[in-house]
């Protein structure tokens, strides 16, 4: 459930791009929005890909002057690893670490339903230590 809780905390608006879009409007819109990835939808928005940071550095290499006229559907990831509302802290760390990922998008009944970032597992991650602290200092002091 630390999905559902993520995305009750900081929204479930996600920014996506078509796959006709250029590389350059694609970078204007990560960095506008300050985030590290954008979810590719076809015309039905279905999810078509994933194009990150790195998606668009690893273009870079060798065409550094006509990565920008590419469009999202050259460069995207076209495996997208997903995950749920009911998927778990421990389930999400380990989708990102065992795929090399920094982004999930969130899918709930076959929709895009939200995007969560290692930003946020680490959040939750402090949130999560802190309250057990605070209930281990409360445990003590009423044990004394």
């Amino acid at each position: 459930m630390a999905v559902a809780h993520i995305l009750r905390q900081k929204g479930a608006a996600v920014i996506t791009v078509r796959p006709a879009d250029s590389v350059q409007s694609i970078v204007d819109t990560l960095a506008r929005h300050r985030i590290g990835a954008v979810v590719v939808v076809d015309e039905a928005g279905a999810i078509a890909g994933i194009v990150s940071e790195r998606d668009v550095v690893r273009a870079m290499a060798g065409d550094l002057a006509g990565v920008a006229s590419r469009t999202a559907g050259d460069i995207m990831t076209t495996k997208v690893v997903t995950c749920t509302p009911a998927d778990s802290e421990a389930d999400l760390m380990q989708m990102m670490t065992e795929s090399r990922i920094r982004h999930l998008p969130v899918v709930a009944n076959g929709r895009l339903a939200g995007m969560v970032s290692i930003g946020d597992v680490v959040k939750l991650r402090i949130e999560t230590m802190e309250a057990e602290a605070d209930q281990m200092k409360s445990y003590i002091a009423s044990a004394g």
